[in-house]
C-alpha cells in the first residue's frame, strides 16, 4: 500500500527504527516501524485488518479516520487517500478497496473527549 507521512516529524524518523526510537522511545518507536511496516507490505486495507494492532475506523468527529494501537493510550491515525471514500450500498467503508493512505499524527485521542 502506499503511505504518505503528513505528520513532519514522523516523516523525518521514519527512515529508520533507530531514529523513531530515539524520538519516541524504545516501545512506541518499535510499534510505530511495526505498524508502518504491515501497512507498507500491505496491498489494500484489508489486509491488515486483522493483524495484531487493532485497526480500526473512528467515528464521530474522527470518522473517515482509522488507528491502530502503538503502546497504550497512543495511536497512529491515518485516512484513506481515496476521494471519496469507497462505501458499499449499506454506507460501510470497503477496506478491500483502500489501497493508500496518509499518516496523520501519532495522538492519545481519548484525552479529546
Amino acid at each position: 500500500m502506499k503511505i504518505y507521512l503528513l505528520d513532519k516529524k514522523l516523516k523525518k524518523t521514519s527512515v529508520s527504527e533507530k531514529k523513531l526510537i530515539s524520538e519516541y522511545g524504545q516501545i512506541r518507536g518499535s510499534k510505530i516501524s511495526k505498524r508502518l511496516e504491515q501497512l507498507k507490505v500491505a496491498t489494500s486495507l484489508e489486509e491488515v485488518r486483522n493483524l495484531p494492532g487493532n485497526f480500526h475506523e473512528l467515528i464521530e468527529n474522527r470518522k473517515g479516520q482509522w488507528a491502530c494501537d502503538l503502546d497504550q493510550p497512543y495511536r497512529l491515525i491515518f485516512k484513506p487517500e481515496e476521494k471519496p471514500i469507497p462505501i458499499n450500498e449499506h454506507g460501510q467503508y470497503i477496506w478491500s478497496e483502500i489501497k493508500s493512505i496518509e499518516i496523520l499524527e501519532i495522538v492519545n485521542y481519548h484525552k479529546e473527549k
